[in-house]
C-alpha cells in the first residue's frame, strides 16, 4: 500500500504541470495565474497567424520525419543482426550503438558542435540536427524491433532462399511483413523523440530554429505565454497519440510473434 501511494504522488507531481497547459490555453488572460478570467480560443487562432512558427513547424516536421526513417532503417539492420545473426564483437557492438541512452544530451551537443563547426567547418543547418537526431533515436528503434525480431526463425528466410528467392527477396516477403508492427512503433516514437528534442536542436539549429527552440524563444515575451500554452497543448496531445499508436502497434508485433509482453517498449 505505501509503495502504491509513492507511485501515485510521484505520478501526480509529475504530470500534474502537463494538466495546467490546456487550462491556460484556454484561458481569455495574459497573466498565467489563478483566478481564470474566462474561456477564450484566441491563443489557438493565434497560431495560424505567426509567419515564424509555420517555419519553425515546417522545421521540426522535415527533420522528425528524416531523422524517424533514417534511424527506423539503421535500426532494422542492427536488430536483425543483434537476434539473428552470430559475429565476434556482438555485445560490444551493440552496446555501443546503444550508448546514446546514457549519455547526456547536453554532452552530445556540444560534442556535435565541436565537430562540425570547428573540425569539419561545416555551417549548421536542418541537417545537421537530422544526424544528431538519428544518433539519439537509433537506440530506442533498436530497443522496438529486437521484440520484433526475437520471435523470429532465421530458417524461414532459409527456406525462402532455397526455394528460389533472393536474400533481400526472402527478407522482404517473409520477414518484414512480421515485423510491420515494429516497424510502425519505430517511426512514431523516433518522430515524437525528434520532434519534442530541444536540448541538441538549440545547439544545433543555427539559423533554422526549430518548433521546441521558438517556442523557448517565445518565453522571452511574458504576453506570449498563452499562445506557447496553447501551442503546448497540442504538441501533448499529439505525442499522446503517436506514443499510443505506437505501444498499439508494439503489443500487436509481439503476439503476432508469440512473445510475451514484459512491459513498455524499452
Amino acid at each position: 500500500m505505501t509503495l502504491r501511494f509513492y507511485a501515485v504522488a510521484y505520478l501526480i507531481f509529475l504530470y500534474a504541470p502537463i494538466a495546467l497547459l490546456p487550462i491556460f490555453a484556454f484561458n481569455d488572460g495574459t497573466i498565467i495565474a489563478f483566478p481564470l478570467q474566462g474561456f477564450t480560443t484566441q491563443w489557438f487562432g493565434e497560431l495560424r497567424t505567426t509567419p515564424a512558427l509555420h517555419e519553425a513547424v515546417k522545421n521540426s516536421l522535415i527533420i522528425a520525419v528524416s531523422s524517424a526513417v533514417i534511424a527506423t532503417l539503421l535500426g532494422i539492420c542492427a536488430a536483425r543482426a543483434g537476434q539473428m545473426e552470430t559475429f565476434p564483437g556482438k555485445g560490444g557492438v551493440i552496446g555501443f550503438i546503444m550508448l546514446p541512452l546514457v549519455l547526456p544530451e547536453i554532452i552530445v551537443a556540444v560534442s556535435l558542435l565541436v565537430v562540425i563547426v570547428r573540425v569539419m567547418g561545416l555551417p549548421l543547418g536542418n541537417w545537421t540536427i537530422i544526424l544528431a537526431h538519428v544518433l539519439i533515436c537509433m537506440p530506442f528503434c533498436i530497443a522496438v524491433l529486437n521484440g520484433a525480431f526475437a520471435g523470429l526463425d532465421k530458417s524461414m528466410e532459409e527456406a525462402a532462399m532455397d526455394l528460389g528467392q533472393s536474400r533481400w527477396g526472402a527478407f522482404r516477403l517473409v520477414t518484414l511483413p512480421l515485423i510491420a508492427p515494429g516497424i510502425v512503433s519505430s517511426l512514431l516514437i523516433s518522430f515524437t523523440i525528434s520532434l519534442d528534442e530541444f536540448i541538441i536542436a538549440f545547439f544545433l539549429s543555427g539559423n533554422s530554429p526549430t518548433m521546441p527552440v521558438y517556442i523557448w524563444g517565445l518565453l522571452r515575451f511574458p504576453e506570449k505565454l498563452p499562445v506557447v500554452m496553447a501551442l503546448g497543448t497540442i504538441l501533448v496531445a499529439l505525442s499522446i497519440v503517436l506514443l499510443t499508436i505506437a505501444e498499439t502497434m508494439r503489443r500487436r508485433g509481439l503476439r503476432r510473434a508469440g512473445l510475451k509482453d514484459t512491459g513498455g517498449f524499452l
